[in-house]
């Protein structure tokens, strides 16, 4: 039979980015939810909070090792999967690769001079700045790496002779239309999946051993940036969709499931697909995706008919983003109820179903940038850079890409099973309240003089 190289090219890719997205989005989140923790610990003179941040620290440099494997295997995969794409748009893409590389190496040397200088700073904030180089260092990362996703979305700083890409501008081809509102909506959900991944191991400490004082205040802190990157995520959302109205609205359309043009559009939100594409069971909001469009209830919205048919992204993608979309809203609407809760004296912001809620949070927010980003990518076939080439043009034609499928496959599955085995014994082995007891102990023998010959 014959090879379909270019679906077992998607699927490499797919794979590779799927299971990498997990660990890119720790590396983003976390460096700020342990800058904070630390910060608080210093002005609060809380041990507890100095704690979380060591604790967080030791995890993160899990996913960091397992992320530049992963990471390395993206850079791999598109020289060998989409060899044609790097053909024609290497030369721009080149920079902002190579400063995704350089910002990454900012960041590890950053974090190991803070791994190994605990304690050995007179003045605590000292040891604190060195968190400040590890979270720009992280967020640059994802900076850049998204501005090549901007630019295969809208490709600019460039001209076009004989089929090739001349007078390149790699500045501009970063700073395409599309690079502010990828970045802010890349970086508000990293970090709202950062909070709300740290909250969940909270909560669900705390549903499987009891409420301890530790995590109590862990799950407070995190609730409170979920909460704050819950609002500003969703804003991020509705930046986005007045970009792609303007400048993809194939790709609002489809998610929308928006086939005819017209004023005062109505939301459609979930429903399935009959044979003649007729919506069924779907709820309709009036005049709502006009307003979310262009915010106006009665603004035109191109529908996805004024497109040729073989230009239109796949119907599919409605779903991804419906389900990114509620995820999204229902990550804000857990931590509004825990600080009613918190606040309102006769409940307890620590009963079972809301710790059951924040624990479930945590895998929701993961797959809700999963989705985020199938969303992403599937929006915008069938190019894989819009306008200029299409998919089935930049796959590899090698019969050898379905080999490289199963050892990707095999690869993910070792790094899968030795990181969360690592995790465990990393954690469960040397519980919070422990480390506690002996890092008190550590600092009493400190105050007598007891350890002078340790």
């Amino acid at each position: 039979m014959e090879i379909d190289t270019v679906l077992w090219s998607r699927l490499v890719t797919g794979m590779t980015l799927g299971f990498h997205m997990i660990f890119a989005t720790i590396g983003v989140g976390i460096p700020l939810m342990i800058a904070i923790a630390e910060l608080i610990g210093i002005r609060k003179r809380d041990a507890h909070y100095t704690l979380m941040a060591k604790r967080w620290a030791r995890g993160f440099v899990i996913s960091v090792a397992v992320g530049v494997v992963t990471g390395t295997a993206i850079s791999l995969q598109l020289a060998l999967v989409w060899p044609n794409f790097m053909k024609l748009a290497g030369n721009v893409i080149a920079l902002p690769l190579f400063m995704e590389v350089f910002a990454f190496f900012f960041e590890a040397i950053f974090l190991g001079i803070y791994l190994y200088t605990w304690d050995r700073f007179k003045n605590p904030y000292i040891h604190w700045l060195l968190t400040i180089p590890i979270v720009a260092g992280a967020g640059m990362s994802a900076v850049f790496i998204t501005t090549v996703n901007g630019f295969m979305n809208q490709p600019g700083g460039f001209t076009i002779q004989g089929g090739q890409f001349t007078a390149v501008n790699p500045v501009q081809a970063m700073l395409n239309t599309a690079t502010f509102s990828k970045v802010f909506h890349v970086l508000s959900s990293a970090y709202l999946t950062g909070a709300a991944l740290l909250a969940g191991i909270a909560a669900f400490t705390m549903l499987k051993k009891g409420v301890t004082g530790y995590h109590k205040k862990a799950l407070k802190l995190m609730m409170t940036v979920v909460l704050l990157f819950g609002a500003l995520n969703t804003f991020a959302g509705d930046v986005s969709a007045k970009f792609l109205a303007e400048h993809q609205p194939e790709k609002l359309a489809a998610a929308e499931w928006h086939f005819e043009t017209e004023s005062g559009a109505d939301l459609i939100l979930l429903g399935w697909l009959n044979a003649e594409h007729q919506i069924i069971g779907a709820l309709h909001l009036p005049k709502f995706l006009s307003f979310l469009a262009f915010g106006n209830f009665n603004a035109k919205v191109t529908g996805l008919n004024e497109f040729p048919p073989d230009e239109q992204p796949p119907l599919l993608v409605h779903y991804f983003f419906d389900l990114m979309a509620g995820i999204g809203f229902a990550l804000l609407g857990i931590s509004v109820l825990y600080f009613l809760f918190t606040f309102w004296k006769k409940r307890n912001e620590h009963n079972k179903w809301i710790l059951r809620m924040i624990a479930l949070g945590a895998p929701l927010a993961f797959l809700g940038v999963e989705l985020g980003w199938f969303y992403t990518e599937l929006g915008r076939q069938p190019w894989i850079l819009r306008g200029y080439m299409r998919v089935e043009e930049a796959a590899t034609t090698s019969p050898s890409v379905r080999i490289l499928f199963f050892l990707f496959l095999l690869l993910y599955i070792v790094l899968g099973v030795v990181s969360v085995f690592v995790l465990r014994r990393l954690f469960n082995n040397n519980p919070a309240e422990t480390e506690m007891e002996k890092w008190t102990q550590h600092e009493d023998d400190k105050r007598t003089g007891k350890g002078a010959h340790t």
